[in-house]
């Protein structure tokens, strides 16, 4: 497994790249967050609801409040760390993994300054204890220089630039991407059978993770069903 910090990231002979985005795609981070901003006023986490906009209007979170509450969730309480896994997540990347689909992690959390090394730091560990499968990951905010065959990513912006850039782009169902056509998923098994069907047509599939055992034969099944 590596880690990628280059402003490019090279797509991978012979293999179909599933690009997979962590906060609000793996990771819930509305729900880490909302303990944090909770206890910073005091409040009751239920009284900051869950269906919010990209920009937090409905906590009245204004940019200078958010980007101080997101350092110190980060460097002082290891938010990154201990977020909630979204259901399914981790069953699914595995499946697709044993398949013959490279996991490319693809995330923006060197957004703090000061805390790259604890961001990176934690975001592997939340990887390793949550049994996530990947090949590589890549910390960088601008998503279409990574090459990849198929994304999947919640936040509108980059959910635009990758479509721009003609790629695939599979929408995970969030309060604040309702307005973006699909394709959309709203749940980790719908993910996988998008990803399943996608690469069912790509020219070929990598081996399993070394180490691992063998897993069902059904990107092979599906390769054989779709010539058919």
């Amino acid at each position: 497994m590596g880690v990628q910090q280059a402003s490019t990231v090279p797509n991978v002979p012979g293999s179909f790249v599933f690009g997979v985005d962590l906060d609000g795609v793996c990771a819930d981070y509305t729900l880490g967050f909302r303990e944090i901003v909770a206890e910073s006023r005091g409040v009751e986490p239920e009284s900051l609801p869950l269906q919010r906009s990209w920009g937090f209007d409905e906590w009245d979170l204004d940019e200078d409040e958010f980007n101080r509450l997101h350092r110190y969730a980060v460097t002082e309480r290891n938010l990154l760390r201990s977020l909630p896994m979204f259901e399914g997540c981790a069953d699914s990347l595995w499946r697709l993994s044993d398949a013959g689909v490279w996991i490319r992690i693809i995330t923006h959390r060197l957004y703090t300054n000061w805390g790259h090394a604890t961001a990176i730091a934690d975001t592997v560990a939340w990887l390793d204890e949550a049994q996530v499968p990947y090949r590589d990951i890549c910390f960088l905010g601008a998503k279409p220089e990574v090459e990849a065959d198929a994304y999947i990513d919640d936040a509108p912006h980059n959910v635009n630039a990758l479509r721009a850039a003609d790629n695939q782009v599979i929408v995970f169902d969030q309060p604040y991407n309702q307005d973006l056509p699909g394709p959309r998923a709203s749940t980790w098994l719908e993910v996988e059978d998008l990803i399943m069907e996608m690469a069912a047509s790509h020219e070929a599939i990598q081996p399993q993770l070394p180490g691992i055992d063998a897993g069902a034969d059904r990107l092979l099944r599906r390769k054989s069903e779709a010539s058919d």
